[in-house]
């Protein structure tokens, strides 16, 4: 069949890579236009980012991390897309911090996530660097990290070498032809298909020519993120050699080593729309946290500042499934996990796209379960 997938970020090449493996004749239809997976920090982490209520998430998150190595190993292994295996310490600087750390830990441990409670000295042995008002931390080590980057540049050359095309140009704009998705048009390109995979990230909700009633709840959640990097010439240990995830006075930061030394610290939580302007209150904000943490990050160069527009759903979980139009597809609202679901997800859209019903996991977090909740509201 014709497929043609909207959106070049993580999840829709994934998808263009699986279907073009199993037979379709895919074109993938890129804006040119930033990607939220270029802005991750690429945590690999569903322990970490379990959270009250998110159960069919959470199951999902860790089947994916657990098949992530042969994953990795598809895009070309280790040597094309680092991973870290140190796993996650999280942190709470504040005894109210630590008191939500330990609120969420009694949460997850009833789930049966498996995590290892450190003293100060464990701590402080593995993090030298950490501040001095860091006491304990909770250990996640089936957590990984990723460089998410390199994530995106793998899948695009394996949906490339597996026969799919690339479309650059503007906006697409959908086509629907007596109620059913037949193609995309991309400025004065037309591109026919039999079936239309929507997966255009925090945009999804936007894209022109889809009906109403079959828009993705999708909203757009910007995200502030620093790359710090050793200043030229200066040597010594890594700032970290963990992620570490920490509670600042109520507030979240995260910071995940890469193994050239440069350190991935984010990540702001606003909601402005499609506006992704760097805002200076929310990088001193960051590098704020940052210090309280980690006080050896002064002694880095501020090498990058990025924003990202994340995919939120109304419930933080994916919608992938068959959409209200028929012909068109949606793999979108990833969220914070879109490096993390990458793999599955694009095995899924080629399942399901194939004939197949939604496997096991995935039958929860279809499009229908939105309609289905404001039936019942």
């Amino acid at each position: 069949m014709d497929v043609v997938v909207i959106g070049a970020g993580v999840i829709g090449l994934s998808c263009a890579w699986r279907l073009a493996q199993q037979g379709a004749e895919v074109t993938v239809v890129d804006d040119g236009g930033p990607a939220a997976s270029d802005v991750a920090a690429g945590m690999l982490a569903p322990v970490t980012e379990a959270a009250f209520g998110e159960e069919p998430l959470l199951r999902l998150a860790c089947h994916a991390v657990a098949t992530y190595p042969s994953y990795v190993d598809e895009l070309g292994g280790s040597e094309v897309v680092p991973v870290r295996h140190e796993g996650t310490l999280s942190v709470g600087l504040t005894a109210d911090d630590r008191a939500e750390l330990a609120r969420l830990t009694t949460y997850r441990d009833g789930l049966g996530l498996r995590t290892e409670q450190l003293t100060r000295r464990d701590t402080r042995e593995r993090e030298p660097f950490l501040a001095a008002s860091v006491g304990g931390a909770l250990l996640a080590a089936d957590d990984l990290s990723v460089d998410n980057r390199a994530v995106r540049a793998a899948l695009r050359a394996q949906a490339r070498a597996a026969g799919a095309e690339m479309l650059t140009g503007g906006p697409a704009r959908l086509q629907v032809d007596a109620g059913r998705a037949v193609g995309v048009a991309v400025g004065v390109d037309e591109v026919r298909a039999d079936v239309v995979v929507l997966a255009a990230g925090a945009r999804s909700s936007v894209v022109d020519g889809v009906p109403e009633h079959a828009l993705p709840p999708v909203v757009p959640v910007k995200g502030h993120v620093l790359r710090l990097r050793p200043q030229p010439g200066r040597h010594g240990p890594p700032a970290l050699t963990h992620t570490v995830r920490a509670l600042v006075h109520g507030r979240e930061v995260y910071l995940v080593p890469r193994a050239d030394g440069e350190l991935v610290v984010g990540a702001t939580v606003e909601h402005q729309g499609l506006d992704d302007t760097v805002v200076v209150a929310a990088v001193r904000g960051l590098l704020r946290d940052a210090h309280e943490v980690l006080p050896i990050v002064d002694e880095l160069a501020l090498a990058e500042v990025s924003t990202g527009l994340r995919p939120g759903t109304p419930d933080n979980a994916p919608v992938v499934g068959w959409s209200a139009v028929p012909g068109l597809f949606v793999a979108t609202g990833h969220y914070r996990n879109g490096i993390l679901l990458s793999g599955v997800t694009g095995e899924e859209v080629a399942r399901q796209v194939a004939g197949h019903p939604p496997s096991a996991l995935w039958q929860q977090l279809g499009p229908r379960r939105f309609t289905l909740q404001e039936a019942h509201a």
